[in-house]
């Protein structure tokens, strides 16, 4: 099979990496990287010896995959351009500011059968795979998503910039409809929300408590997790995923022993492995493992989390 024409929209922090991964791959050929910043899509595209473009209409019909790492405000108009010219998406998450602009690019790439994946990046997480192969599902979620202040993903809120990911992987463990939410936050940096905590019931009976801070004095990413006779301990950061089980023997007369199991992953790349997947299932027809109706999903309930907060 020839290689898959692929091109990068923005060349802003998240964009020179995508840039950077296609260029390695060898099914890949990186045609172009796009941004109304002529100097910045210039400094990417040099790199790796391709195009820099300021307009990505030229290239409409002339690529077959895109990652488009543009800010939250254009992704539905890029992402429907290149969507309706026949072309692969892989757009950043959140996957568009509203829901219906979401239903219509989901509904778009339908059409058009072409794949639209969203980058939830934490869903590559080797710890996180790790819990794919769980049998029973969680009762209890906690999840904290702590991070130091930092400027460049201050046109979305905290909700949408960083309590997204464990929404994302929340919603794909538990498996079920949401029955209730409830909210709190406030702003102490920026004019939007600063540190957030959300409580979802989900009508199977799952609770999550879910707390998100981009003004942490440290950077913590943990997820823990309580099931029928177990309980399960992710830490993103450091790749290690810890679970807590009941054994066989007793450690006191009628209580079960304790045996923990500890998997610590090395460290590995997951941008690469979302792009590698992106293009795999370019390939093979296969669904992504985030499509567009996984995005929509974590989309949809962080809008309702900030409506809240809102209303507070």
């Amino acid at each position: 099979m020839s290689k898959l024409k692929c091109a990068v929209i923005g060349a802003g922090y998240l964009g020179k990496f995508h840039a950077e991964k296609y260029a390695s791959l060898k099914d890949c050929e990186l045609v172009a990287v796009v941004d109304i910043n002529a100097e910045a899509a210039l400094q990417v595209a040099e790199k790796h010896g391709t195009q820099a473009l300021t307009d990505y209409q030229s290239l409409l019909g002339q690529v077959d995959a895109v990652s488009i790492v543009v800010p939250t405000i254009y992704h539905h108009k890029v992402s429907k351009d290149f969507l309706n010219a026949g072309t692969h998406v892989l757009v950043e998450k959140p996957i568009t500011v509203t829901v219906e602009e979401a239903d219509d690019l989901i509904a778009i790439a339908k059409e058009k059968n072409v794949i639209l994946q969203v980058g939830h990046l934490e869903r590559f997480n080797p710890a996180v795979r790790g819990l794919e192969k769980l049998e029973d599902k969680p009762l209890f979620i906690e999840s904290h998503r702590l991070s130091p202040f930092n400027p460049r993903a201050n046109d979305v809120s905290v909700v949408l910039d960083l309590m997204i990911h464990d929404i994302d992987i929340i919603l794909a463990l538990v498996d079920s409809e949401i029955e209730k939410i409830d909210a709190s936050g406030t702003a102490v940096l920026t004019q939007g929300t600063d540190i957030a905590n959300a409580r979802i019931t989900f009508k199977n009976g799952c609770v999550a408590n879910v707390t998100a801070s981009r003004i942490s004095m440290k950077m913590e990413r943990k997820m823990r997790m309580f099931r029928p006779c177990s309980y399960i301990s992710v830490d993103f950061q450091n790749r290690v995923l810890i679970k807590h089980k009941t054994g066989e023997k007793e450690m006191f007369p009628g209580i079960p022993e304790i045996v923990t199991e500890e998997s610590v992953f090395e460290s590995g790349d997951a941008l690469l492995d979302e792009i590698k997947h992106f293009v795999n299932c370019i390939k093979t027809g296969e669904n992504p493992l985030v499509p567009g109706e996984a995005g929509r999903k974590a989309l949809a309930t962080a809008i309702e989390i900030t409506h809240f907060l809102h209303q507070r």
